[in-house]
């Protein structure tokens, strides 16, 4: 695992060089678009990249085929009031949970589309983690107080649900976040039964592993998690501020970071994602930061 740089910020476009120097660095510290608390990060296809801020109740959006930087609010009277999730779909639709209870989804210019604000009959209660199937064109959202994970189409049509409290496989705690691999299995933080827990994308349960602990492996606050080609898995634990490691069969590989502020440290971090191009996105979130690293290969032969 290779530090690549830190991103405080998006920035407003200044002319190519310093807009650049923003978007990498965050080096004008008087940049009111600077992150304050930021949760969750995504890239689109064409390598723009969204990250939800708490802290200022917005989404940053950067655009680099345009030079463009967004400050997503919602539309309208309908705010964004805690933004904790994104994601792209392929054509480039930038989803939103904002835990308040909807889901806000953006065209590809970061023009508001439609709001979510129930599953079917039911309402979303604190809407939370999202990934996006490019194979079943379904977008799949967390709802942690339902222990629940909501599926819908592409224009906000609700498929099906699966989920509920316990557990059993199949059950959760209130789950957090969710990650779609590259061989379309979904992993989704079940934060409070301290355990990574893995389905297909039909909802059927594929396995889980994880445990309560303050050993390396073990779980605290488990929060953000992204799968990476080789399927090895990654997991954002806050209280430990660091990314553990396991394979697909749960086993321990290693520990990146720790508590601190320098790089490769960490202070509170949530969540995580990996971009098209092995990058790994970490928001650092209390350092008021995204970190990014190089993935390396062979991780998954590894032994603790």
């Amino acid at each position: 695992m290779t530090y690549v740089e830190s991103m405080t910020g998006l920035g407003r476009q200044k002319g190519f060089g310093s807009a650049l120097r923003a978007v990498v660095y965050g080096n004008d510290k008087e940049d009111l678009n600077a992150f304050v608390l930021p949760v969750a990060v995504a890239t689109g296809i064409d390598g723009r990249i969204a990250v939800a801020d708490m802290g200022r109740r917005c989404v940053h959006l950067y655009i680099p085929a345009s030079e463009r930087y967004l400050r997503l609010s919602g539309g309208g009277r309908d705010r964004i009031a805690s933004p904790v999730a994104v994601i792209f779909d392929p054509e480039l639709t930038l989803y939103l949970s904002d835990s308040s209870g909807k889901v806000f989804a953006f065209d590809k210019d970061g023009l508001p589309l439609f709001t979510l604000r129930n599953a079917g009959p039911t309402p979303l209660r604190r809407p939370t983690g999202l990934a996006y199937s490019p194979d079943r064109k379904l977008l799949y959202v967390v709802d942690t107080l339902a222990n629940s994970v909501y599926a819908f189409g592409r224009n906000g049509e609700f498929a099906f649900a699966f989920g509920e409290r316990g557990v059993e496989p199949g059950q959760f705690n209130f789950p957090t976040h969710i990650f779609r691999s590259s061989g379309g299995e979904l992993f989704v933080t079940d934060s409070l039964n301290f355990r990574v827990a893995i389905f297909d994308e039909t909802g059927r349960p594929r396995g889980v592993f994880g445990r309560h602990g303050d050993g390396s492996g073990d779980m605290a606050m488990p929060k953000g998690l992204a799968v990476d080609n080789d399927g090895v898995i990654y997991v954002v634990d806050s209280m430990f501020d660091n990314v553990q490691l396991f394979n697909r069969q749960g086993e321990f590989l290693l520990t990146l970071g720790g508590r601190g502020t320098d790089f490769g440290e960490f202070w509170l971090p949530s969540g995580m994602f990996i971009g098209g191009k092995g990058e790994l996105y970490v928001c650092d979130t209390y350092n008021r930061r995204v970190q990014v690293f190089r993935i390396a290969g062979g991780y998954e032969g590894e032994t603790p």
